[in-house]
């Protein structure tokens, strides 16, 4: 019996989910080749018994209209809340958790596990990227541009306030309480001012529901207190998760159970929604709402809903951060928009005004007055991410501690020079780095010797043409293009894999290879709580644990230092969220990759000169 080379692999990622949905195009999900996404292969057909008849003719993209009006009526919108809760609305509509389900990394993985596990995936995925989607019983291959605007809010306002149990480790499944924006919503906090402003509808001039006649903003009627979304058991469901036959792609619940933070009793809110980007020095104060221009509960313990964190975003900036003034157009209208370009910019339409037949716009775009109007919307959310860079840039900084250098001996020219640094994770809650899929954030240092004349002479932590260290994954060093880097500092964790002929491998997924490249997976000869990882498959730990340290110890060839004189050394550390050897695997495009290299970012730069003597003379 022959099996398709494929299905052993939908047995390691196989998520206890019915097969559902046939996988579907990235050029479905994401646009095709635009600003998002790109081609993707479409999955191979699954074997039949028998012949099928022909499909009925069927619209593309089919949408239940009853469905839809059933949604917007029981799963409010972000910016339905905004009207009262402003500071909250913009705090998160720039946030990782707004950015779930737009993210065409996140598409582009999740398609291509879908087309590799022949669909077995199902719906596993979106649980938690878009999980009013998912409640809504949206399909997992419709269109960004064909979905509700609040399933295309990711990780939104009723996504948490609706929840009203406590599920913990499962991962994703949890239900979302329905109701239209009157129905209670559920906080950390007393239903009192709530109370207070139903209380008084007339005088804050609002509504309790759409029968009430009259000027004024509909709200929910009740507030309950759930005090367990204030605890850090809140965040499980979507930050730990585990995959057959046993491998975590989310280890941060892990990271943060054996910390001396959950130790003390900091909470993950504490440290990702307070005053101080990832550390645990209490709230700012703000009013719980402002409704008909009235603060409700001034003063209150504040919860920024930043949700301060390493990730970031790489989408359209007319997509992302959501923008109520952007939905003037249409998202497929906006990926034809080139922002990169100039346009809309005053200096680029006088340009064009002067010479208008030496640009051709696509129709969407062909009237100057929009291109004005979508750059305003564009530099509004650009201005939106540089603060959100700094935010990120912050939890790096406060979460690390670079010291050095350290020389072993006195540095003299002729000689190989031994110089150390210790990195130390000052994070009391997590591992430095930490993250999704466990082996995929990327923290290294890039180290750079000067000599007098000011030319650089050594260097560990440089990149390739494609931005990847010159490791193993890099296409580079692979071809010969660049020397292996022999003394890279890397603290990205591995998952490793064991073929047949028993030599290990690192890959991007815990996917076991055979001589031929078929992925397979093979049974246990002992449990795997025995083994503590599943058989042939492990994740190598790199990473260093809360308050640890380590040390990178490098030796600078006597090559490098020819001369005596004053010699520069720079050190840096570098953070990305995903490997571009990934980015090739997912089938990202250039504009994804260019847009990861873009975030990639620098912490704790120093530079140190130091003298190196003369070689000294040998005695006769």
């Amino acid at each position: 019996m022959k099996f398709h080379p494929l299905i052993a692999l939908s047995a390691i990622l196989w998520l206890a989910l019915p097969p559902a949905h046939a996988a579907a195009s990235s050029d479905d999900l994401l646009g095709g080749d635009d600003l998002l996404g790109g081609p993707a292969t479409p999955a191979p057909a699954r074997p039949v018994s028998k012949p099928l008849p022909p499909p009925k003719a069927q619209p593309v993209n089919p949408v239940d209209p009853h469905a839809q009006a059933f949604a917007k009526g029981n799963f409010p919108s972000a910016s339905e809340c905004s009207v009262c809760h402003k500071q909250i609305y913009d705090e998160w509509r720039s946030s990782n958790h707004a950015y779930a389900s737009v993210s065409p990394v996140f598409h582009k993985f999740e398609q291509k596990i879908n087309d590799l596990a022949q669909g077995t995936i199902g719906y596993f995925c979106m649980r938690c990227h878009a999980a009013v989607s998912t409640t809504m019983g949206e399909s997992r291959d419709m269109p960004l541009w064909q979905r509700t605007e609040v399933s295309r809010e990711g990780i939104t306002c009723v996504t948490c306030h609706r929840a009203a149990e406590q599920y913990t480790k499962v991962n994703g499944e949890r239900r979302i309480e329905q109701g239209d924006l009157t129905k209670p919503v559920l906080g950390g906090f007393s239903g009192d001012g709530v109370a207070m402003v139903v209380g008084q509808k007339d005088a804050f001039h609002v509504k309790l529901s759409d029968a009430d006649t009259g000027p004024g903003q509909v709200i929910h009627n009740a507030a309950i207190q759930f005090s367990t979304i204030k605890t850090s058991e809140f965040c499980v469901s979507c930050h730990q998760v585990a995959v057959h036959p046993g491998i975590k792609l989310e280890v941060v619940w892990d990271q943060y159970r054996a910390s001396p933070a959950a130790a003390s009793g900091t909470t993950c809110q504490e440290c990702h929604m307070g005053k101080t980007p990832g550390r645990a020095e209490g709230y700012t104060t703000a009013a719980a709402a402002i409704v008909g221009g009235t603060p409700v509960n001034p003063g209150r313990e504040h919860h920024n809903h930043a949700f301060y964190g390493p990730g970031y975003p790489i989408v359209h900036p007319g997509i992302f951060p959501h923008n109520p003034q952007a939905k003037k157009f249409a998202i497929q209208t906006w990926l034809k928009f080139d922002y990169r370009a100039g346009w809309g910019k005053p200096d680029f339409e006088k340009t064009v005004a002067q010479n208008p037949s030496a640009y051709k716009f696509p129709e969407e775009w062909a009237v100057p007055e929009d291109r004005s109007d979508a750059r305003d919307i564009v530099e509004e959310n650009l201005k939106m991410l540089e603060d959100k860079r700094r935010l990120r840039e912050a939890v790096m900084q406060n979460g690390a501690h670079l010291d050095g250098p350290f020389f072993k001996a006195d540095p003299v020219a002729g000689r190989a020079l031994a110089v150390s640094y210790t990195l130390h994770n000052t994070n009391s809650g997590h591992n430095l780095p930490s993250g999704s899929l466990g082996a995929q954030p990327e923290i290294w240092l890039n180290i750079a010797l000067f000599d007098p004349s000011g030319r650089n002479v050594w260097e560990s932590g440089y990149v390739d043409s494609a931005g990847d260290m010159a490791d193993l994954h890099s296409r580079d060093v692979r071809s010969g293009k660049l020397p292996a880097d022999s003394q890279l500092f890397n603290l990205q964790t591995k998952f490793l894999t064991t073929n047949v002929k028993g030599t290990d491998r690192e890959m991007y997924l815990p996917i076991n290879l055979d001589g031929d490249q078929l992925p397979f997976i093979r049974p246990a000869g002992v449990p795997t709580s025995v083994l503590n990882h599943p058989p042939f498959v492990r994740m190598e730990g790199r990473s260093l644990p809360p308050l640890s340290q380590r040390d990178a110890v490098y030796t600078i060839p006597a090559s490098a230092l020819k001369a005596s004189g004053r010699y520069r050394l720079s050190i840096r550390m570098r953070s990305r969220a995903e490997p571009m050897y990934f980015m090739d695997f997912i089938g990202a495009t250039p504009e994804m990759n260019q847009a990861m290299n873009e975030w990639m970012i620098n912490l704790h730069e120093s530079t140190a000169e130091f003298t190196v003597a003369p070689t000294a003379e040998k005695k006769p």
